[in-house]
């Protein structure tokens, strides 16, 4: 879908459009990145379409603005992790409604994938959720995150490494023989 521009005064006709689009998606990367950090997220994903406002005249006419948009997310993420990372506070004594015989084991599911996720260093944290929630190429993850594929090959192994470690066999339980 093109959020190309129309004769307007204030040049941001489409962004509406594509800010309501995008703004769950950005959401749900955002819950991934920050380990089911959910204010964190909100504040996050308000940052990047804020910012993808300001610059709205020459992202409309981008050839994908919904990458851009997930890119200034990425950074806007690693930025905070950065000037934050003496302080790990995270709320755990609320969880989420569950309903259904499956939502059970869904959350559960959830729950110990946002743990898991959330024991990664913030810059692996981004490889995985840019690689394999985004479905980005080594080259894509690369520019969002502003280093080499090299770096991202290697984050990759390791990432994957360490969630294999911190999961162990605790996913058998939610597989199906």
């Amino acid at each position: 879908m093109r959020w190309g521009r129309s004769s307007g005064r204030d040049g941001h006709e489409g962004y509406s459009e594509f800010a309501a689009a995008r703004a769950g998606h950005l959401y749900r990367s955002a819950c991934l990145l920050t380990g089911g950090d959910t204010h964190l997220a909100e504040d996050l994903v308000q940052e990047a379409l804020g910012r993808v406002y300001l610059r709205w005249d020459r992202v409309s006419r981008a050839d994908n603005p919904a990458a851009y948009a997930q890119t200034v997310l990425t950074r806007s993420f690693l930025t905070h992790q950065r000037r934050h990372s003496t302080r790990r506070e995270r709320a755990t004594d609320v969880l989420p409604e569950v309903s259904g015989p499956d939502a059970a084991g869904e959350a559960s599911l959830r729950l110990t994938l946002l743990a898991a996720l959330g024991q990664l260093s913030a810059k692996d944290r981004a490889v995985v959720v840019l690689r394999y929630w985004e479905d980005r190429s080594i080259e894509e993850a690369a520019a969002a995150m502003n280093t080499s594929p090299a770096a991202v090959r290697t984050r990759c192994v390791r990432a994957l490494a360490r969630l294999r470690a911190l999961l162990g066999d605790a996913l058998g339980e939610y597989v199906s023989p």
